[in-house]
């Protein structure tokens, strides 16, 4: 089973046993505690066992696709109004992370952003990340959400 699928089904579980209006933090962070606890048991899954049965492009594409968790997606949204995008990217460039890629669009004075940061190299948790942005989007006026990327691909996979 591909890693991705394992996180797929954890998830699941959890919601299940949670309800769907499970707060979306704990969620990711029970999802995180029980793949860190069994990831060590299990391997590296599919790539171990798939052998030479499987090509390249195919190997690369379930890697793309199960995301990774070195990458953050972060989610800005509010009015629009100078330095909300300096305001982000000073969190990140701080905690030493990389922006990978990043899209913003102003529709009627809403204000929505989307950036994929490479945190390979960051100096805190993305936990950590998560409560410098829930404060610094208090102090743009804006709400900010920060999620792994790979429990973010297997979470939207519901």
């Amino acid at each position: 089973m591909a890693n991705e699928e394992l996180i797929y089904r954890i998830t699941r579980a959890v919601y299940s046993r949670l309800g769907t209006g499970a707060d979306e933090q704990m969620v990711e962070q029970l999802v995180t505690d029980v793949y860190q606890a069994i990831e060590p048991v299990i391997g590296n899954g599919s790539s171990a066992r798939m052998g030479d049965h499987g090509s390249t492009s195919e190997r690369e594409r379930e890697a793309r696709d199960a995301g990774s968790a070195e990458r953050l997606i972060v989610s800005v949204f509010g009015v629009d109004h100078p330095g909300i995008v300096a305001g982000v990217s000073q969190v990140l460039a701080e905690a030493g992370c990389s922006i990978i890629d990043i899209n913003q669009t102003v529709v009627h004075g809403k204000f929505a952003m989307i950036i994929i940061a490479d945190m390979s190299g960051a100096r805190e948790s993305a936990t950590a990340l998560k409560d410098r942005f829930r404060n610094a989007g208090g102090q743009l006026g804006v709400r900010i959400y920060a999620q792994r990327e790979d429990i973010f691909n297997a979470m939207h996979r519901i």
